[in-house]
């Protein structure tokens, strides 16, 4: 199970420090413009705090693995880690619109990847909590 956490943790620290290219790729300048002030600044300010948040939780993961399997605490956050991963995984199918990613083949390899990653994330979170 530690393998997996390292893993995960890796994984998490990634997927954190992807979030600086956002506002290139996504054209963020431009597509933003229409928003007002407050609903621009809500959409940088929150995509930073999701980035944190997930950085915070792959630091965790590489640097209390045993912690979260082998205490009470730790299989707790677990719970909390499988709940909020399964919660993704529930958006990516049925909040996330398919026409975003159906026959376009690189957003349907990214929306397969990803779904992938969260599925793993959930099931390994679960897996501590019910199995330690």
């Amino acid at each position: 199970m530690l393998f997996h956490l390292y893993t995960i943790g890796i994984l998490l620290i990634t997927l954190a420090l992807v979030h600086i290219i956002f506002p290139k790729y996504f054209n963020w300048n431009n597509e933003l413009k229409s928003l007002s002030l407050i609903n621009r600044q809500m959409m940088t300010t929150h995509t930073f705090f999701i980035a944190f948040t997930v950085f915070l939780m792959g630091t965790l993961c590489l640097t209390s693995s045993n912690e979260l399997i082998e205490t009470n605490l730790g299989r707790k956050i677990s719970l909390g880690l499988g709940f909020f991963w399964t919660i993704r995984l529930f958006f990516q199918f049925f909040v996330y619109s398919s026409k975003l990613w159906k026959r376009k083949r690189f957003e349907t390899f990214v929306h397969i990847l990803f779904s992938m990653l969260w599925a793993y994330f959930s099931v390994i979170f679960f897996v501590i909590y019910f199995k330690h």
